[in-house]
């Protein structure tokens, strides 16, 4: 199946970068295991959790914090679990682009959070449901619907996630596109955009590539970025913003003249496996 129409949506191919630093999968797990304080944070932010950085870190220190709401502590304890998951996962050499790795993922990080964790969106108690996406005054985006076993949401990940296995080889390109993927088609009730990226980290780290944090000071900027791309179905901005976040960013748009910061280039309509998506 051609590559976006079964993810949704499109992107300039060219623009995204194919020169991306690679270590060691042990390196990159080393560093985001050093870094889960700052990651889980940068997370609880853009969830709007009102956890500062000191009080992540005491939490996970095991130390309750005094004057949060538990929903609060528990979405931070969820980001910590999950994140732990991913990394010994990836440690093990047993990180897939599936479903099973996808629905894992989701019951650690929506657990108690989302109307029901670790399925799809109708293969749980809930057949009717269809949740939908607030852009402020650009509306809602509303995903596939709920249905009994959820077959359609089922057909999109295996099309999709095959798509990006046999069709997008570079990790880079391959770990932002099933962010944007999953974001877009809400498998889950809540928790898609979280447990997306996850995935996106899944990929990049066993692939030694270092993971990414979307910083708690562009929380403003990813918003908007995400209104776009769900009213426009483009990732390519969103796929630059994250390619910004990401540590080696100096170093990849030194060697990817093509990718500079701030500019969006045109659609490149002869671009392999191209199309429109509905």
């Amino acid at each position: 199946m051609n590559l976006f129409d079964a993810l949704g949506f499109r992107w300039d191919r060219v623009s995204v970068p194919s020169g991306v630093p690679t270590h060691s999968i042990e390196r990159a797990c080393f560093r985001f295991q050093r870094m889960l304080p700052e990651f889980v944070w940068d997370a609880g932010v853009l969830e709007g959790n009102p956890f500062t950085f000191p009080e992540v870190k005491t939490l996970l220190d095991g130390v309750t914090v005094g004057g949060r709401k538990m929903s609060d502590q528990d979405q931070i304890l969820n980001l910590s679990a999950s994140s732990k998951h991913l990394l010994a996962c990836v440690k093990a050499g047993q990180f897939e682009l599936s479903k099973s790795t996808f629905t894992t993922l989701h019951r650690l990080v929506a657990r108690e959070e989302a109307l029901e964790w670790g399925c799809f969106r109708g293969e749980g108690r809930e057949k009717n449901y269809t949740p939908d996406v607030a852009l402020g005054e650009r509306g809602r985006y509303t995903p596939l619907p709920t249905v009994d076993a959820a077959p359609a949401l089922n057909q999109r990940f295996s099309e999709g996630s095959t798509a990006l296995e046999n069709q997008v080889p570079a990790p880079f390109e391959q770990a932002s596109a099933f962010f944007l993927f999953g974001a877009l088609q809400q498998f889950f009730f809540d928790g898609n955009k979280r447990t997306s990226r996850m995935m996106m980290n899944g990929i990049l780290m066993s692939n030694g590539i270092d993971a990414i944090s979307v910083p708690a000071a562009r929380v403003q900027e990813f918003n908007t970025k995400m209104v776009q791309f769900y009213l426009e179905k483009d990732g390519t901005d969103m796929m630059r913003f994250l390619l910004d976040c990401h540590p080696d960013a100096d170093q990849i748009y030194a060697d990817n003249p093509a990718s500079e910061r701030g500019m969006r280039p045109a659609l490149d309509d002869s671009s392999p496996n191209d199309g429109m998506a509905p």
